[in-house]
């Protein structure tokens, strides 16, 4: 039997060799390497490549981490071993590389020469800091989401390493455009933040920083342009140019007229706007993610406009085809009034906004009081109970999990972009609230801090750490704003007049576990209202040091932040006393603010698997996962909950049939109390404790959160409950989406496809 070797030599297999390159790395990890080496050997084929002996090892070593979370250990670091024997440790020649590089005739190269120069200036300052042992900081699970979706390829061939790619994105975001001059030593800063998994960029950063069309943007908020034939159609060409840089979108469709309202042009009646989504949905199926998965679009419309039974129908697996669109999303854009009405039983007016002008562009009471008058001058076009259009609300979100579910008047009172006009809805992953216009395409630039990174010793939490790479995440943001492509030239216009950003967080869950506190105790309450506090103050104060050196975004005077308001105060919250809050109004008040908002808490699907951390804020959804990637399926066991049972010396086969039993729940457990506590799932904790939890965070983020529900077995009156406490609790967000309890034995995660949205994952 023999193996081929890298170099395209045969080689008699030697069995001692696979034994004790095994042995040595496994080095310090609790695993049988001896049987493992057995069961590879029992596998092989002669005439295997060696890299594919690797592979099939790794496998191996994955697929009993059911056994020991070390397991995993030891199949990443065969894995990345592997990648480190196929690819070079000269980063400067690789971006050459890569420059010069075009996978298809006339296609761009891979990495902008520009950029690829400059950093050949610097190469031997990059060079030593580059820290390739840090590649063997990811899990197994990390680096399969890497080799698929996010390192760079030539000649269908990974070609980058994980510090590759933090490199390359680091001086994508601080070589200037115009100069294209590298400033090493930030860029320097940046890599060492993500290669030591303080943070990370958005995955639309990670895939195109450094590219020669560096679309760095996670999210684009439209509203239509004009209830037109040439509105409607100019909007859609947007979403098609967007779309094909990866953008997501969000869409606000209020003023477009319903169906049988009279067209002046022909004389003819509107058919709606079902039609008019179907074109929409066909267009998100046809112009893909930059050829990476169909493009997605949230589409946001206020209940009072006439079509609205029509619209919540629109995503439900029933029903005729031509009145379903259900490739896009659908949001829910809700006034206040509304929530009165359905709280109290009364009628609500249903209207066309051909016919009422103006009912999108107004909120709070200044609505309230236009609504009433068209009501009183008998515009309605149909009136019905609210409840009925509540129940038909709810009804959708248990068939579909959408619409989501945000707040008009909440969006637009707590906005530091109030004084621009009235904000018409959010993104496609709801929680970006930014102003948009006909003319204005409103941009978000996102990034995650991770934040069990500052967890020390499982006994406190580095809140001075945590304050530097809040620092550095707000200027790298600032600068992508400058050295983005904008696929649209109204985006550009927007983005770089109002200067908005978005710092969120990955792993609070997995903080709460490493600090030993239960996700629904009152330590866990604490340190969540601390962290945002912390992470709030130190964006607002260094987009004010950077106001001070640049200047502060151009629509900044009249702003709530120009008058001494912060976000606490617009939700008539008191702070702590751990930051000076009043120096720090008085020097914004002096200086301005760089950036418009600085805080949205962004779903992290794909860039917490690439760090390692249980995703956003969400509570666990489960202590055993089934994970599915190009090298298999694997059964995933908490490793936080496996390394307290091995410690009581509880761990065995017996207790890990009865973890698979309970679909990855704890409580029927014979463990401690205590455990059963830490170790809770969304299913088992109250989701008023989560909506409390976003709440009292709620006073430090200045956009939104896309904060999920779940129940296991939803009902209209459980979800009704939950909605009216969120908005009673002044929420934007009141439901990105709902979560239900999945029918299989364990969650299920595909690094293949997944279905949450990949533009806001940070």
């Amino acid at each position: 039997m023999f193996i081929l070797k890298r170099d395209g030599k045969k080689e008699a297999v030697q069995f001692d060799k696979i034994l004790n390159r095994l042995k040595t790395q496994s080095d310090g990890l609790t695993v049988k390497f001896e049987e493992l080496a057995q069961k590879t050997i029992s596998l092989m084929k002669s005439g295997m490549k060696s890299s594919d002996i690797d592979l099939l090892t790794a496998r191996l070593a994955a697929g009993k981490a059911v056994y020991h979370p070390d397991y995993l250990v030891l199949a990443a670091r065969i894995n990345m071993s592997n990648l480190h024997k196929s690819t070079t440790d000269d980063f400067a020649q690789l971006m050459q590389n890569m420059s010069t590089y075009t996978h298809r005739e006339a296609a761009a190269p891979l990495v902008d020469p520009t950029i690829a120069a400059a950093i050949a200036i610097h190469k031997e300052k990059i060079h030593q800091a580059i820290d390739y042992q840090r590649d063997y900081l990811l899990t197994f699970f990390s680096i399969k989401t890497l080799e698929r979706s996010y390192l760079y390829k030539m000649r269908d061939e990974i070609v980058e390493r994980p510090q590759h790619m933090w490199m390359r994105v680091a001086c994508g975001i601080h070589t200037d455009p115009e100069t294209h001059n590298l400033d090493v030593d930030k860029a320097i800063e940046t890599y060492h933040a993500m290669s030591q998994l303080y943070c990370t960029h958005a995955t639309p950063t990670l895939f195109n920083s450094g590219s020669p069309r560096p679309q760095l943007s996670s999210c684009f908020l439209l509203t239509m342009q004009d209830d037109s034939l040439d509105g409607i159609f100019s909007t859609l060409k947007q979403c098609a140019h967007i779309s094909k840089y990866s953008g997501g979108i969000g869409l606000s469709i209020h003023n477009i007229r319903g169906a049988g309202s009279y067209i002046k042009g022909t004389a003819g009646k509107s058919t709606g706007i079902v039609p008019m989504l179907k074109v929409f949905n066909d267009t998100a199926r046809y112009i893909n993610q930059g050829g990476r998965r169909n493009g997605s679009f949230a589409i946001y419309m206020e209940p009072w406009h006439v079509d609205i039974m029509d619209y919540l129908q629109l995503k439900l697996p029933t029903g005729g085809e031509n009145a379903r669109a259900r490739d896009l999303f659908y949001a829910l854009w809700v006034p206040d009034l509304f929530m009165k009405r359905v709280k109290a039983d009364e009628s609500w007016s249903l209207f066309c906004p051909d016919e009422t002008k103006g009912l999108h562009d107004v909120y709070g009471e200044k609505f309230e009081e236009l609504y009433e008058r068209y009501e009183k001058e008998g515009r309605a076009r149909k009136t019905m109970r609210a409840q009925e259009i509540w129940y038909q609300i709810l009804k959708s979100q248990i068939e579909t999990g959408t619409p989501y579910m945000l707040y008009k008047d909440a969006c637009n009172r707590k906005s530091n972009q109030q004084n621009l006009g009235t904000i018409r809805s959010s993104n496609l992953c709801a929680e970006v609230v930014l102003y948009t216009s006909p003319d204005e395409i409103a941009v978000c630039n996102l990034a995650s801090v991770a934040l069990p990174k500052f967890v020390r010793e499982g006994k406190t939490f580095d809140f001075i750490g945590l304050e530097a790479i809040v620092r550095i995440l707000v200027r790298n943001l600032d600068k992508v704003i400058d050295v983005n492509f904008y696929p649209v030239m109204e985006a550009q216009n927007s983005n770089k007049k109002h200067r908005p950003i978005g710092i969120g967080i990955q792993g609070l869950a997995t903080t709460f576990i490493k600090m030993r506190y239960p996700f629904e105790s009152e330590n866990a309450k604490f340190l969540n209202k601390s962290i945002f506090e912390t992470i709030y103050y130190s964006a607002i104060d260094e987009s004010a040091n950077l106001a001070k050196e640049k200047g502060s975004y151009s629509t900044f005077a009249g702003s709530p932040a120009s008058k001494g308001l912060l976000q606490f105060d617009l939700w008539e919250a008191t702070p702590s006393e751990r930051y000076d809050w009043e120096a720090l109004k008085e020097k914004v008040m002096t200086h301005g603010l760089r950036n418009s908002v600085v805080t949205a808490l962004m779903p992290t699907a794909s860039t917490s698997q690439i760090l390692g951390n249980s995703e956003s804020f969400d509570p666990l959804s489960s202590n055993l996962y089934t994970r599915r990637t190009l090298a298999g399926e694997f059964t995933q066991i908490n490793e936080f909950l496996v390394d307290d049972l091995i410690s009581l010396d509880m761990w065995n086969d017996k207790m890990r049939n009865l973890l698979m039993k309970g679909r990855g729940s704890v409580q029927h457990l014979p463990i401690p109390d205590e455990l059963k506590q830490l170790y809770k799932t969304v299913w088992e904790i109250s989701q008023k404790q989560v909506i409390q939890l976003a709440a009292e965070r709620g006073a430090f983020v200045c956009q939104s959160q896309s904060m999920n529900l779940y129940f296991s077995d939803p009902t209209a009156s459980k979800l009704s409950s939950a909605h009216m406490y969120a908005w009673g609790k002044g929420l934007k967000t009141g439901m990105y989406y709902l979560r239900s309890r999945p029918a299989a034995d364990a969650i299920q995660f595909t690094v293949e496809e997944e279905d949450e949205c990949v533009s806001c994952g940070s």
